[in-house]
């Protein structure tokens, strides 16, 4: 999938909960709106997804209210004040946290910013079948051939992989470009 098609999926996503891609466009990237392809275009190129990715408009909508998030708590360590007046080191392990929170986007803002490609991470949170990923280099010598152990875990990731049923890619414009523009 290419950057421009995760774009437009990712745009679309957030105009069905209520994101207004034209009115974001002229207003924060001060450009004036010729066309939808022209827009996605001009994102990719100029890398100006960047401010769509980390704009609080878009992400509260791509993110919305109340919508169940699974997130991870870090490890913490913090000083306590004992009953007889002592103090204590307390270590909190790790924990997977599930809940519904109204402000979930906020929390995606700042695991995205830490992230090393924001745009692997938002990808994580679409309906998607399709990877990112390239396809691994073929064997060149003698060390590089696989073992036997290794050509199993490869089958039956393609055995997992040819299970699922392939979801299939827009081929024009999405229905939400089509229509009017309401400003």
């Amino acid at each position: 999938m290419t950057r421009l098609e995760l774009l437009k999926i990712l745009v679309g996503q957030a105009r069905a909960n209520g994101f207004e891609f034209r009115r974001w466009y002229t207003t924060r990237l001060g450009v004036p709106w010729i066309s939808a392809d022209a827009a996605f275009v001009l994102l990719d190129t100029q890398r100006r997804y960047y401010a769509l990715l980390f704009s609080h408009e878009f992400a509260s909508c791509f993110w919305k209210a109340g919508a169940d998030i699974t997130f991870k708590v870090p490890t913490q360590t913090f000083e306590r004040v004992m009953p007889g007046g002592g103090t204590a080191t307390v270590t909190r392990k790790a924990f997977t946290r599930r809940s519904a929170r109204r402000d979930a986007w906020r929390y995606h803002l700042r695991e995205m910013a830490l992230a090393e490609e924001p745009l692997r991470y938002v990808r994580k949170y679409l309906a998607v079948d399709d990877d990112l990923e390239e396809d691994p280099l073929p064997a060149t010598s003698v060390d590089d051939v696989p073992t036997p152990s290794q050509t199993a875990q490869t089958s039956a990731k393609k055995s997992a992989q040819a299970k699922r049923k392939p979801r299939p890619m827009p081929n024009g414009l999405p229905e939400f470009l089509k229509r009017p523009y309401k400003p």
